[in-house]
């Protein structure tokens, strides 16, 4: 077995000479894993992992990978989330793992605010999506602790990677767990006003070699994205973050390619001329995997608001989201054999919504009338202070876009900002796909009336 050295010792290490290459290695054995056909893979984690959900670059090479495999791939990072501590408005528990109750105190200083709601618990979730691999993204936010928090964070993720590896979330085997640390932060300076990630790379390395040593001491799989994506910036011509933090698209195209060859071992892809379309349809499946697991309106659909408003119709929204989503999948195993399936014609297949009752009584009084004016006949009705005179500016006649403005303000050239929400308060699972806006309308010949449109 290979000697570790303490905490104290690697965070000295990490911080004097974070250039230096770490050599990435499956802590448990040289091994690459072996994917059975069916195989589930979920990420989880922080936000990097989280972020993977709008670049997509990852699960289209798993795909192009294994073409016969059908592969079940979903996303459950969250921006935030740490080993111990998954904060959720729609929940009351806000821990990640039985006994993450001593670790959640640096994130939260103590005050562990429950939700309200009954959104499933990180554990529920996994039960459910029954993951064969496991890939779990942290470092970044505990590094925010700074050195004086490597003794703590190694304990808690040792205490998160020992609960993890002794669950059977598939129903018969422990997931293949597979520890990923943060990308390094790259030197944005000559462009931006950031920081040059010198203090910040090296909190970064620390935490990477605890990550490193706690998967070498319990037997899991490590991959050090840090010390690759330091390298990344060196030879790249083009950014790869979009701050110097966050990857950017190349960015997230070479982690994703990375994280296939170092857990699944060196491989090209046999189907790489089906890549844009497999991309795309990963892309929509995404989308809608969103809609379910971080959906907008939660607070209504799961939320202390499910009840009186949602119990009508969101289970029905969100048992249909779901039919959609298994849709997709089926699209993507097909697009990986070069076949193609009617997706619109499965769509028409899914649960049918029911009608939704409304809540308005006009027989109440107490809402007013419905009688809506338009145009002439409305300027007419309402009464302005003398001095005054108010006049129509755009309608939806003109401006077909201004459809359910909900926020507005003049600028100080005389234009108007509009923010338009057709899909308020979201959007309903078979309908056209949000169509929001931010529109700026102008008058450009001076008679008081609107006549050019631009979204912003």
């Amino acid at each position: 077995m290979k000697k570790r050295l303490p905490i104290a010792a690697l965070a000295c290490l990490a911080l004097t000479g974070w250039m230096t290459h770490r050599t990435t290695v499956a802590a448990s054995d040289d091994s690459a894993v072996e994917l059975k056909p069916g195989a589930n893979i979920v990420i989880m984690g922080n936000g990097l992992g989280s972020r993977m959900l709008h670049f997509g670059h990852f699960e289209t090479g798993m795909h192009l990978r294994y073409p016969k495999h059908q592969l079940f791939i979903r996303n459950m990072a969250d921006e935030g989330n740490t080993p111990s501590f998954r904060p959720h408005s729609g929940r009351g528990e806000q821990l990640g793992f039985p006994g993450a109750k001593k670790f959640h105190e640096p994130y939260t200083d103590g005050n562990l605010a429950p939700g309200q709601g009954f959104f499933k618990t990180e554990e529920e979730w996994l039960k459910q999506l029954k993951p064969d691999v496991l890939i779990a993204f942290f470092g970044f936010n505990e590094s925010f602790q700074g050195t004086s928090g490597l003794g703590h964070f190694r304990d808690e993720l040792t205490a998160f990677v020992k609960h993890t590896v002794k669950q059977k979330y598939n129903g018969s085997t422990p997931p293949e767990l597979v520890l990923v640390s943060p990308t390094a932060y790259e030197d944005r300076t000559a462009t931006m006003d950031v920081p040059d990630g010198e203090r910040e790379n090296g909190n970064l390395s620390a935490y990477t070699s605890v990550m490193e040593a706690v998967a070498l001491e319990q037997g899991v799989r490590f991959v050090d994205a840090f010390s690759a994506s330091l390298n990344w910036y060196q030879q790249s011509d083009e950014p790869l973050t979009s701050d110097g933090a966050l990857l950017n698209d190349a960015g997230y195209r070479k982690l994703s390619e990375f994280l296939i060859e170092q857990i699944f071992g060196p491989n090209p892809s046999p189907k790489e001329r089906y890549r844009d379309r497999v991309h795309e349809l990963v892309m929509d499946k995404n989308w809608l995997w969103t809609n379910d697991f971080k959906i907008p309106n939660g607070v209504h659909v799961f939320g202390r608001r499910h009840k009186p408003y949602g119990p009508d119709n969101y289970p029905f929204e969100r048992e249909k989201v779901r039919e959609m989503t298994a849709i997709r999948d089926e699209a993507i195993w097909a697009a990986v054999r070069g076949e193609s399936i009617d997706i619109a014609a499965r769509d028409s297949q899914t649960t049918d919504l029911p009608a939704v009752k409304s809540n308005y009584n006009p027989k109440s009084g107490k809402h007013g009338n419905l009688n809506f004016l338009k145009g002439e006949a409305a300027l007419k009705a309402i009464d302005v202070p003398e001095g005054y005179r108010i006049q129509q500016w755009a309608t939806e006649q003109e401006f077909p876009d201004l459809a359910n403005p909900v926020q507005m303000t003049f600028d100080n050239r005389g234009r108007l900002w509009v923010a338009v929400m057709p899909s308020y308060p979201h959007w309903r699972p078979g309908d056209p796909r949000p169509d929001d806006k931010l529109l700026i309308l102008e008058d450009t010949n001076g008679d008081g009336q609107a006549d050019k449109q631009t979204v912003f």
